[in-house]
């Protein structure tokens, strides 16, 4: 077998994937023609052993995708081709009722909208698996004591519970936009040639409506010949923001990973697995590398997903090729990457030694904003304070000693604060304000919103 496109045969979820096959995208355009034939039934247009008829004969043993292809060969039109496939397998005159009053893309924007929903599904569902082992671990991690960065210097003492914690409140508000744009997502439309619904006669509304009532779905209000692809849009740029959100989490990993940090790592299976071919001892983050990678792909669809938007009058088809690459592409790599995602944090070795030991190689730096905080205490103005410890922070860095020794050494500041207050104020452990709390009231959240608890 000749695979072209990696989502052959290196990623990507069964799961995912098949929603896209040409087989169940077959399926569901069927799903639909059966669904307009009943609800054509429902108010007389047909009878109902026609619109049975049609529905029986609306699966993959009836109408092949080789069938299909071989009738499109002829009619050089996808939808048209399926039509006649149907056709030929109804009994008696139940044939000449397929697709009746309908256009091409109320059955493909239709069927489209099938298949997002049941992708939003899987991604949601991997949504709280994530959130669940996000939040179990920012719980056990929740004193665990490490540094805080900015610009990639040393900052402040947080906790790593904490830093879980943040990416707990994103997923979340990514779960909350999930449930939002199902509705918008979700949209049908049985509205014609150019949305007015007029082949379909006086009961246009009814049978759009019953429709989608039938699928599940909702529909577009003002359609032209598509579906507004605005919805597309919108729901493009959410799974790529979704994407960028993991290779954030990667990239932290990643970083945390390196040997001159090592605070944290990605599972290794030392009998077997095999870092480097040729640097034996190498273990690589590579899942969290793999995730990066694959989020620059899954941003870069968010461009032609724009363009589709523009479309000339009621419509073109210059949607049409670009789409079917996009929403099967985006959807089962963000699968593909929270799945993998999940698995680094479940498994996810975290060094608290090295924590503590990174800790004390600032000697003592990353506490300079405390006794700053604890001489204001005392009654100093805050802008003195601030000299006062930025002097001896930079003799300490000078001198390549640690803070609290400068410290104790300075007349100006042994003036202000005890030799035990300062001591005190150098304690990391007395200095990660709301972190713990942060973390338990994210764990409550991810409780609230699933419904479980985290830990029994």
């Amino acid at each position: 077998m000749k695979n072209l496109c990696p989502l052959d045969y290196r990623y990507g979820r069964e799961e995912m994937k098949r929603i896209f096959y040409e087989e169940s995208r077959l399926q569901y355009q069927m799903d639909v023609e059966a669904a307009l034939a009943r609800a054509h039934a429902s108010l007389g247009t047909i009878s109902k052993e026609h619109a049975e008829e049609i529905a029986r004969i609306s699966n993959l043993g009836s109408v092949t995708v080789e069938r299909v292809k071989e009738i499109e060969k002829e009619t050089r039109h996808d939808l048209m081709a399926m039509i006649k496939a149907m056709t030929e397998q109804c009994n008696g005159e139940a044939g000449r009722f397929v697709h009746l009053g309908a256009t091409s893309n109320d059955i493909v924007d239709t069927a489209t909208a099938l298949q997002i929903k049941a992708a939003l599904g899987i991604i949601l569902k991997d949504t709280d698996a994530f959130l669940l082992t996000l939040a179990k671990l920012a719980k056990r991690e929740r004193d665990t004591l490490g540094i805080g960065r900015t610009h990639g210097q040393f900052a402040i003492p947080i906790t790593f519970g904490f830093k879980i914690a943040g990416y707990i409140a994103e997923m979340l508000r990514h779960r909350e936009r999930i449930e939002q744009i199902i509705p918008r997502a979700c949209a049908g439309k049985m509205a014609g040639a150019v949305g007015t619904g007029a082949a379909l006669g006086r009961n246009f509304f009814r049978i759009q409506k019953t429709v989608m009532d039938c699928l599940g779905l909702t529909y577009e209000p003002a359609a032209t010949q598509v579906v507004g692809r605005d919805r597309y849009t919108e729901l493009i740029c959410l799974l790529a923001m979704m994407a960028t959100s993991l290779d954030r989490y990667a990239t932290e990993i990643r970083n945390l990973q390196r040997s001159e940090l090592s605070e944290v790592a990605e599972a290794f299976d030392t009998d077997k697995q095999v870092g480097s071919s040729t640097m034996a001892q190498k273990k690589n983050p590579i899942t969290s590398e793999n995730v990066c990678g694959l989020a620059r792909v899954v941003r870069g669809f968010v461009t032609p997903a724009f363009e589709s938007q523009v479309l000339w009058h009621e419509r073109d088809l210059s949607n049409s090729s670009a789409e079917r690459f996009v929403l099967p592409h985006v959807f089962a790599l963000l699968d593909d990457m929270l799945c993998k995602m999940n698995d680094v944090f479940a498994n996810l070795s975290v060094n608290r030694e090295r924590m503590i030991a990174n800790i004390e190689s600032a000697r003592g730096l990353i506490m300079a904003e405390h006794v700053m905080m604890g001489m204001t205490e005392k009654g100093i103005g805050r802008q003195d304070a601030h000299e006062i410890v930025r002097k001896a922070s930079m003799a300490a860095s000078s001198a390549n000693e640690h803070l609290l020794d400068a410290l104790l050494k300075d007349e100006s500041m042994r003036r202000i604060m005890s030799d035990d207050e300062i001591r005190d104020a150098m304690n990391p452990a007395n200095y990660v304000g709301g972190a713990p709390e942060i973390v338990d009231s994210m764990v409550s959240a991810v409780e609230k919103a699933l419904n479980m608890k985290v830990l029994p």
